[in-house]
């Protein structure tokens, strides 16, 4: 079996057997990592590549967005700041803009890491 065949059915494998909280915190890293990818691909000029990982991107917010639990208050909070980063995308995607870009990765950054915060103080209460 070649390895790339491997790598993905690994990944598959990954995937569904990941708690929904785990499965939170790849979407966070998937979207880290495609505006990684905007961030160095509008410093290289290519727009066909910022503009795919800059989509990815809002994708993945949007499904985070769209995946919230509004019967806690705190969901409120969460869809305030993914309508933002959204408008942010838009607007990096247009102009094409680093800044903005740097901007919403430090908000991902800052959330996924609250968001693993929240895993792992409910696996010492034994919640996850």
């Amino acid at each position: 079996m070649p390895l790339p065949n491997a790598y993905a059915q690994y990944n598959n494998s990954k995937i569904l057997t990941a708690s929904p909280a785990e499965l939170t915190l790849m979407l966070y890293e998937g979207a880290i990592k495609f505006c990684n990818f905007a961030i160095t691909a509008v410093e290289q000029k290519d727009i066909p590549k910022a503009h795919t990982n800059i989509v990815k991107v809002e994708r993945i917010v949007d499904h985070l967005r769209k995946t919230l639990d509004m019967k806690y208050p705190v969901a409120k909070d969460f869809e305030r700041v993914y309508v933002y980063l959204d408008r942010r995308l838009v607007q990096a995607n247009t102009k094409k803009d680093v800044e903005i870009l740097k901007e919403i990765l430090g908000h991902l950054h800052s959330m996924r890491d609250t968001w693993k915060e929240v895993m792992r103080i409910n696996r010492e209460r034994g919640a996850l």
